[in-house]
Protein backbone atom coordinates (compact mmCIF):
# COMPACT_ATOMS: atom_id res chain seq x y z
CA UNK A 1 0.00 0.00 0.00
CA UNK A 2 2.85 2.37 0.88
CA UNK A 3 4.51 1.59 -2.45
CA UNK A 4 1.28 2.40 -4.27
CA UNK A 5 0.88 5.67 -2.38
CA UNK A 6 4.56 6.50 -2.94
CA UNK A 7 4.22 5.94 -6.68
CA UNK A 8 1.09 8.10 -6.87
CA UNK A 9 2.47 10.93 -4.74
CA UNK A 10 6.21 10.90 -5.54
CA UNK A 11 6.74 8.85 -8.70
CA UNK A 12 7.68 5.30 -9.63
CA UNK A 13 11.32 5.23 -8.52
CA UNK A 14 10.66 7.00 -5.23
CA UNK A 15 7.66 4.72 -4.53
CA UNK A 16 9.83 1.63 -5.07
CA UNK A 17 12.54 3.03 -2.77
CA UNK A 18 9.91 3.61 -0.09
CA UNK A 19 8.67 0.01 -0.44
CA UNK A 20 12.21 -1.43 -0.26
CA UNK A 21 13.05 0.75 2.73
CA UNK A 22 9.89 -0.30 4.58
CA UNK A 23 10.56 -3.97 3.77
CA UNK A 24 14.08 -3.68 5.22
CA UNK A 25 12.77 -1.98 8.35
CA UNK A 26 10.16 -4.71 8.80
CA UNK A 27 12.84 -7.39 8.39
CA UNK A 28 15.12 -5.78 10.98
CA UNK A 29 12.18 -5.31 13.37
CA UNK A 30 11.24 -9.02 13.14
CA UNK A 31 14.87 -10.16 13.45
CA UNK A 32 15.40 -7.96 16.51
CA UNK A 33 12.33 -9.48 18.21
CA UNK A 34 12.23 -13.12 17.11
CA UNK A 35 10.11 -15.91 18.45
CA UNK A 36 11.61 -18.01 21.21
CA UNK A 37 10.33 -21.04 23.04
CA UNK A 38 10.93 -23.26 26.01
CA UNK A 39 10.64 -26.85 24.86
CA UNK A 40 9.17 -29.90 26.55
CA UNK A 41 8.12 -33.44 25.77
CA UNK A 42 4.52 -34.16 24.80
CA UNK A 43 3.30 -37.72 25.36
CA UNK A 44 2.84 -39.56 22.08
CA UNK A 45 4.43 -36.78 19.99
CA UNK A 46 7.99 -37.16 18.75
CA UNK A 47 10.50 -34.42 19.48
CA UNK A 48 10.41 -31.45 21.83
CA UNK A 49 7.73 -28.82 21.53
CA UNK A 50 6.92 -25.28 22.62
CA UNK A 51 5.35 -25.47 26.09
CA UNK A 52 3.31 -22.33 25.43
CA UNK A 53 1.57 -24.16 22.57
CA UNK A 54 1.50 -27.48 24.44
CA UNK A 55 0.79 -26.76 28.11
CA UNK A 56 0.68 -30.51 28.78
CA UNK A 57 4.35 -30.80 27.78
CA UNK A 58 6.70 -32.03 30.48
CA UNK A 59 10.06 -30.42 31.16
CA UNK A 60 13.01 -32.53 32.21
CA UNK A 61 14.00 -31.72 35.81
CA UNK A 62 17.11 -29.54 35.87
CA UNK A 63 17.15 -28.93 32.10
CA UNK A 64 15.94 -25.92 30.15
CA UNK A 65 15.56 -26.52 26.42
CA UNK A 66 15.42 -23.09 24.78
CA UNK A 67 14.86 -22.37 21.08
CA UNK A 68 15.69 -19.04 19.43
CA UNK A 69 14.24 -18.57 15.96
CA UNK A 70 16.63 -16.05 14.41
CA UNK A 71 20.26 -15.19 13.83
CA UNK A 72 22.00 -13.73 16.89
CA UNK A 73 23.23 -10.20 16.24
CA UNK A 74 23.67 -6.83 17.89
CA UNK A 75 19.97 -5.93 17.68
CA UNK A 76 18.72 -9.01 19.54
CA UNK A 77 21.68 -10.22 21.64
CA UNK A 78 20.51 -8.63 24.89
CA UNK A 79 16.97 -9.90 24.33
CA UNK A 80 18.35 -13.43 23.84
CA UNK A 81 20.21 -13.18 27.14
CA UNK A 82 17.13 -11.85 28.94
CA UNK A 83 14.92 -14.61 27.53
CA UNK A 84 17.37 -17.36 28.51
CA UNK A 85 17.57 -16.00 32.06
CA UNK A 86 13.78 -15.69 32.13
CA UNK A 87 13.44 -19.32 30.99
CA UNK A 88 15.72 -20.36 33.85
CA UNK A 89 13.67 -18.34 36.33
CA UNK A 90 10.43 -19.95 35.07
CA UNK A 91 11.79 -23.51 35.18
CA UNK A 92 9.79 -25.79 37.47
CA UNK A 93 12.97 -27.20 39.07
CA UNK A 94 16.45 -25.74 39.74
CA UNK A 95 18.36 -25.60 36.45
CA UNK A 96 21.66 -27.38 35.88
CA UNK A 97 21.90 -27.14 32.09
CA UNK A 98 20.53 -24.76 29.48
CA UNK A 99 20.50 -26.28 26.01
CA UNK A 100 19.89 -23.83 23.17
CA UNK A 101 18.18 -25.56 20.25
CA UNK A 102 20.25 -23.62 17.75
CA UNK A 103 19.13 -24.94 14.38
CA UNK A 104 17.29 -21.69 13.52
CA UNK A 105 20.39 -19.62 14.44
CA UNK A 106 22.02 -18.99 11.05
CA UNK A 107 24.57 -16.36 12.09
CA UNK A 108 26.25 -14.89 15.16
CA UNK A 109 27.95 -11.50 15.06
CA UNK A 110 30.71 -10.32 17.41
CA UNK A 111 28.27 -8.51 19.73
CA UNK A 112 26.23 -11.69 20.16
CA UNK A 113 29.42 -13.71 20.64
CA UNK A 114 30.46 -11.38 23.47
CA UNK A 115 27.00 -11.81 25.00
CA UNK A 116 27.30 -15.61 24.79
CA UNK A 117 30.67 -15.49 26.57
CA UNK A 118 29.16 -13.28 29.28
CA UNK A 119 26.09 -15.53 29.61
CA UNK A 120 28.27 -18.63 29.85
CA UNK A 121 30.34 -17.00 32.62
CA UNK A 122 27.20 -15.89 34.47
CA UNK A 123 25.75 -19.39 34.33
CA UNK A 124 29.01 -21.03 35.41
CA UNK A 125 29.06 -18.83 38.53
CA UNK A 126 25.79 -20.48 39.61
CA UNK A 127 26.84 -24.01 38.55
CA UNK A 128 24.90 -24.14 35.29
CA UNK A 129 26.18 -25.26 31.91
CA UNK A 130 25.32 -23.57 28.61
CA UNK A 131 25.05 -26.06 25.75
CA UNK A 132 23.96 -26.00 22.13
CA UNK A 133 22.15 -28.58 20.00
CA UNK A 134 21.69 -28.74 16.24
CA UNK A 135 24.00 -25.78 15.54
CA UNK A 136 24.95 -25.63 11.88
CA UNK A 137 28.58 -26.13 10.88
CA UNK A 138 29.03 -22.63 9.41
CA UNK A 139 27.77 -21.08 12.67
CA UNK A 140 30.22 -23.23 14.66
CA UNK A 141 32.94 -21.99 12.32
CA UNK A 142 32.00 -18.41 13.21
CA UNK A 143 32.31 -19.24 16.91
CA UNK A 144 35.72 -20.80 16.21
CA UNK A 145 36.86 -17.62 14.46
CA UNK A 146 35.79 -15.60 17.51
CA UNK A 147 37.65 -18.05 19.79
CA UNK A 148 34.40 -18.90 21.52
CA UNK A 149 33.84 -22.49 20.42
CA UNK A 150 36.64 -23.87 22.61
CA UNK A 151 35.94 -21.54 25.54
CA UNK A 152 32.28 -22.63 25.60
CA UNK A 153 33.55 -26.21 25.57
CA UNK A 154 33.47 -28.49 22.54
CA UNK A 155 31.71 -31.08 24.73
CA UNK A 156 28.79 -28.64 25.07
CA UNK A 157 27.80 -28.89 21.39
CA UNK A 158 25.48 -31.72 20.38
CA UNK A 159 24.29 -32.81 16.93
CA UNK A 160 20.69 -33.25 18.13
CA UNK A 161 18.48 -32.19 21.03
CA UNK A 162 17.95 -35.88 21.82
CA UNK A 163 21.70 -36.43 22.24
CA UNK A 164 21.95 -33.36 24.48
CA UNK A 165 19.08 -34.68 26.60
CA UNK A 166 20.63 -38.16 26.80
CA UNK A 167 23.97 -36.68 27.90
CA UNK A 168 22.27 -34.46 30.48
CA UNK A 169 20.38 -37.42 31.94
CA UNK A 170 23.59 -39.44 32.11
CA UNK A 171 25.83 -36.72 33.60
CA UNK A 172 23.27 -35.36 36.06
CA UNK A 173 21.88 -38.81 36.89
CA UNK A 174 18.31 -37.59 36.48
CA UNK A 175 15.49 -40.12 36.53
CA UNK A 176 13.36 -39.43 33.47
CA UNK A 177 11.02 -41.73 31.66
CA UNK A 178 10.61 -40.62 28.09
CA UNK A 179 7.48 -41.51 26.17
CA UNK A 180 7.43 -44.98 24.65
CA UNK A 181 6.96 -45.33 20.94
CA UNK A 182 4.26 -47.91 20.25
CA UNK A 183 5.23 -50.50 17.70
Amino acid sequence: MMCFLGVICLGVVQGIFIAVGLALLAFIWRAARPYDAILGRVDGLKGYHDISLHPEAKQIPGLVLFRWDAPLFFANASMFQERVLQAIALAPTPTKWVVVAAEPVTDIDITAADMLAELDETLHHVDMDLCFAEMKGPVKDILKRYGLFDSLGTQNFFPTIGQAVDRFLQVQQVEWRDWDEKT
